[in-house]
């Protein structure tokens, strides 16, 4: 039942128990009001059920009203899932309709790149044919032409590798040639650019004076009487001090001078102090000679030594043996090509020391090397061998430091050095030497160096003009240039660098230019 008319029912229910209710209770307290109350009841009841009547039409109507709207509701709701059912129906229909094409076309490529493959396969194999046979045609056609060139080279496959590796041996000298260039070049800048500025910071840093010495002092006398004393009654006091001393002295026409004549500048020293002092006695007798000879000597002896000492000072060289000083101060009376030995080897220490700092090697080590290098000159007049063996000996002999007493034994490349100090002090010996001025040699050996410079180039095949320039200090080589190319050009000059090293003395360095020139002219008529 609807709930409407239910309630509507209940109403009616409630008011007509209400009715009977007040009904009796008024039927018992007034009799003679039951028919108009009756009468009443029934009116009431009657527009009770007219009222319910209505109620009851009302709430169906609403009840109606409600449904219709329920229904229709319902209709929208479920035309609103039903059209977003069919969308989403109709969404998916096209994903697989698109996935299925995806699928169709995947499957029709495989199926294409299947096809393709089928057929690069085929032609492949084709081609694989087709080279097997062209390369079976190519070797039948190379054993023909090998065959042919064979006869017409008359070469066999032996001799032609041979002459073949001949060809690639002259590419090979090529390229070595090239890259020996571009090695050495590179090195050149590198070290020529460090070594300048060494060497400069060197020379800069030490100034020393160089002497020339001769082999003939001149001492002056007070007169030319004095001339007859000292030669004597029958010579005999100049033929003593002679003997004491073995120093000629040679007195001829030059006025107020007497000349001492010898190679040996500590007997020459020896008698020129012995002399000055004869004169400044007045007394000049054998016996006057010998004493004054003796105190010259004396003398000369205590020079050596504090000229030894001197140069310990000035080149900042301590702990050396006091018989090494001695032999120090010994050169100051030796000279080499007019140069003087201890202010050389005193020149070598300063620049052995900057050098040695500059990178970064001890520099006292490399000091007292530049120091003793030239020590074995002091006895070579004395001692049979070389300077630098005897220098060696007396070096063991006094415990000198190993580093040095190899540093003085390679300084003239009489060995290989292997040490930095080594090399630092054959440099610094061979500035102290090239300078300008620092030595003198005659013009007899001059020549001759120049000479055999010459002809060490001109031995060479190629080499059409050769012309030792700057005192011989460079050599410049005209070659032939169908003969000698460029490749070639670096390879003499190297090995004419080593003939040179290796054949020739000479102080310095020697520089070696090779000049190649081809020309071609024409005219414009």
């Amino acid at each position: 039942m609807d709930p409407i008319i239910a309630v509507i029912l209940i109403i009616v229910a409630l008011a007509a128990g209400a009715a009977v209710s007040g009904f009796i209770t008024w039927g018992k307290g007034v009799e003679a009001g039951i028919e108009r109350r009756k009468q009443q009841a029934e009116a009431v009841i009657g527009s009770a059920e007219q009222q319910a009547s209505r109620i009851l039409e009302d709430a169906e109507k609403e009840a109606d009203n409600k449904k219709k709207e329920a229904l229709v509701e319902a209709k929208d709701d479920i035309h609103k899932l039903r059209t977003e059912a069919e969308k989403e129906i109709k969404d998916r229909r096209a994903e697989l309709n698109r996935q299925e094409r995806r699928v169709q076309q995947k499957e029709e490529n495989l199926d294409r790149k299947t096809d393709n493959l089928e057929k690069k396969e085929e032609t492949l194999n084709q081609k694989i044919k087709s080279a097997d046979d062209k390369l079976q045609e190519a070797e039948a056609i190379k054993k023909s032409q090998l065959d042919i060139l064979e006869r017409i080279s008359e070469f066999t496959k032996d001799q032609a590798k041979e002459y073949i590796l001949s060809q690639l041996e002259d590419d090979l000298v090529h390229e070595k040639a090239i890259k020996i260039a571009n090695y050495e070049q590179q090195i050149k800048d590198e070290c020529n650019e460090k070594a300048r500025s060494l060497i400069s910071l060197a020379i800069a840093k030490v100034a020393a004076d160089q002497v020339s010495e001769a082999a003939v002092s001149v001492v002056p006398l007070p007169n030319d009487e004095m001339k007859g004393r000292i030669i004597g009654r029958e010579g005999r006091n100049i033929r003593t001090l002679e003997t004491l001393t073995g120093v000629d002295l040679i007195i001829d026409d030059t006025p107020e001078a007497i000349t001492l004549s010898c190679f040996d500048q500590i007997r020459r020293e020896v008698a020129r102090i012995a002399l000055e002092k004869l004169i400044a006695d007045g007394r000049i007798h054998p016996t006057r000679i010998e004493e004054m000879v003796d105190k010259a000597r004396r003398e000369v002896e205590y020079r050596i030594k504090q000229e030894g000492e001197r140069a310990v000072i000035e080149t900042n060289v301590h702990g050396l043996n006091h018989e090494l000083i001695k032999l120090l101060g010994r050169l100051k009376y030796r000279t080499s090509y007019r140069q003087n030995v201890l202010d050389h080897s005193i020149e070598v220490a300063k620049l052995c020391g900057v050098l040695a700092s500059e990178l970064g090697v001890d520099a006292n080590l490399a000091r007292r090397a530049g120091l003793l290098h030239d020590i074995g000159k002091a006895l070579t007049s004395e001692i049979e061998g070389s300077h630098v063996q005897i220098g060696v000996d007396v070096c063991k002999k006094y415990n000198e430091n190993p580093v040095v007493i190899h540093a003085v034994e390679a300084h003239h490349n009489d060995v290989e050095p292997r040490t930095v100090i080594a090399c630092i002090v054959q440099a610094a010996d061979a500035i102290s030497a090239a300078r300008p001025a620092a030595r003198s040699e005659n013009y007899e050996s001059y020549i001759k160096r120049l000479q055999k410079l010459e002809e060490i180039c001109t031995s060479y095949e190629g080499v059409e003009k050769c012309y030792a320039v700057q005192a011989g200090r460079e050599v410049r080589i005209m070659v032939i240039p169908e003969i000698i190319n460029d490749e070639k050009m670096v390879i003499v000059a190297r090995q004419i660098a080593q003939q040179i090293e290796s054949e020739m003395d000479y102080p310095g360095q020697i520089k070696v230019n090779l000049i190649r020139e081809s020309r071609v002219s024409d005219y414009a008529k």
